[in-house]
């Protein structure tokens, strides 16, 4: 099987938002670029732009997204790990000039993590079992404030 990184083409922008939607093809995204939450959990979401060549359209591809803490462990909450997973295949409309690249909009909501806080994480993702170092976006949950 061909290496699915290698000339794909295939290409993410993943930020980490208050709120995030998809509708109409449309990714809408509110508060955008988070990078220090808390100290208590609040909501958040992941939204990713995903640029799917014109040769790889019309196929299935399997996404995961995984939080790992400061040391590359996967996190798990209540012993299970924080783990998110789907699915996307990206059509080609019809008039579309043949070449053209495809997009697909994805908005994940995340329900508030009970996270230590004074550290880092981040999310990976990885699709079809592959990622790259720009599938990534990181945080810091700050510590409480001393009185």
């Amino acid at each position: 099987m061909e290496d699915f990184l290698a000339g794909s083409g295939l290409t993410v922008d993943m930020l980490l938002c208050d709120s995030a939607q998809v509708a109409g093809g449309k990714l809408y995204i509110l508060g955008g670029g988070v990078a220090v939450v808390g100290p208590k959990p609040q909501p958040l979401a992941l939204a990713l732009q995903i640029t799917v060549p014109w040769d790889r359209a019309n196929r299935r591809h399997r996404w995961r997204i995984e939080l790992f803490d400061e040391d590359g462990h996967v996190v798990t909450v209540k012993d299970k790990p924080v783990l998110i997973q789907g699915s996307f295949e990206a059509g080609r409309p019809a008039g579309l000039r043949p070449g053209s690249p495809l997009g697909v909009s994805l908005a994940i909501s995340l329900t508030p993590l009970p996270l230590p806080s004074g550290s880092s994480y981040t999310f990976g993702l990885a699709i079809d079992d592959h990622t790259q170092p720009d599938w990534r976006v990181r945080f810091f949950v700050r510590p409480p404030r001393q009185a």
